[in-house]
């Protein structure tokens, strides 16, 4: 009798060897290259540098080639939804913003893909906030005065957005709704055009975003007013944020890690390890804070924490700028 069990457990085992294989890349997550999908076009903005120097980084930890591969247009909804299609098997992840994941859910009457439905959270990267820049005729030097100042001219001053829905658009209509005050939005397809226009008083404001002020600030072009962040920004550290000056609103454009639905845990657990530990390594901190970034970092349950209470933020928002986007 012994002499028949023996061989039925050994061909029991090797019937049950495949099973345990296929088990097997999973827990060696990486083993093959991974895509980083970036729903805007290459080598503008904010999102396609700090993708990039992230893939560098997760190359050398991982020993295993990481790419970027560029899908721009419709607000960063053509590459989201090439994302949330791609197979869940972890070897292909989304690098997208607060624009697509938190508020084109308002925006647009239908997408194509769910930020919460269609994603597994990793890791919240980090966001650039927004700051509130004048042009220097600007009678207003504080945010009192500012804000007295846009009272007093209801309906007569202008602000410059990078584009309607936009986070520099969202960020005015934030404040107005705050502050009950009235000005005329004047959207732009070419940020630096807006700028342009901003210095030279085609339009008197701009809810800019500090990665594309800072340069006109530092040069006297343009007069800070307050960033919309929790904490003043180390790339201009004597501008106040709002908060401290007695208006607690914050705006930015945050940039987060997901996986299609359904990934691997393991693949989760040693992406969100990794990108932390990047994260908080000095010279790769210094890298992203000179683009503007605020590093961030975190859990997996923190980031859909924060893309919930996001997505309910700026739905409230969009719903009193009557915004839309087709």
């Amino acid at each position: 009798m012994h002499r028949l069990i023996r061989p039925l457990a050994f061909a029991l085992a090797a019937a049950l060897a495949p099973s345990t294989q296929a088990q097997a890349p999973a827990d060696s997550w990486p083993a093959k290259p991974l895509r980083i999908i970036v729903p805007a076009n290459a080598g503008g903005g904010t999102a396609d540098p700090v993708s990039r120097v992230l893939a560098e980084e997760l190359t050398k930890l991982f020993g295993q080639r990481v790419f970027v591969e560029n899908r721009g247009g419709s607000n960063g909804n053509i590459g989201a939804t090439a994302a949330a299609r791609a197979p869940n098997d972890g070897y292909t992840v989304l690098f997208s913003w607060a624009g697509t994941l938190a508020t084109n859910i308002s925006l647009y009457k239908s997408l194509p893909f769910h930020p919460v439905n269609d994603f597994d959270p990793v890791v919240l990267i980090g966001g650039v906030s927004n700051i509130l820049v004048v042009n220097n005729s600007f009678p207003a030097r504080n945010l009192k005065e500012f804000t007295d100042y846009v009272r007093s001219q209801p309906g007569k001053l202008n602000y410059a957005s990078s584009g309607n829905g936009s986070s520099m658009h969202l960020a005015a209509e934030l404040y107005k709704k705050q502050t009950r005050s009235f000005m005329v939005h004047v959207p732009y397809n070419n940020v630096g055009q807006a700028t342009t226009d901003l210095v030279s008083n085609q339009v008197q404001l701009m809810f800019h975003l500090i990665t594309g002020a800072q340069g006109s600030v530092k040069s006297g072009q343009l007069r800070p007013i307050a960033v919309l962040a929790p904490q003043r920004s180390p790339v201009l550290p004597d501008v106040p944020t709002m908060k401290e000056l007695g208006l607690p609103i914050e705006s930015q454009t945050w940039f987060a890690l997901l996986f299609p639905k359904g990934a691997p845990p393991e693949a989760i657990r040693k992406l969100n390890e990794a990108t932390n530990r990047l994260l908080n390594d000095p010279a790769v901190r210094q890298r992203l804070m000179g683009m503007g970034l605020e590093p961030a970092g975190g859990t997996p349950d923190a980031l859909a924490r924060h893309l919930d209470a996001e997505i309910r933020k700026w739905a409230e928002v969009v719903k009193f700028s009557g915004a839309t986007v087709e």
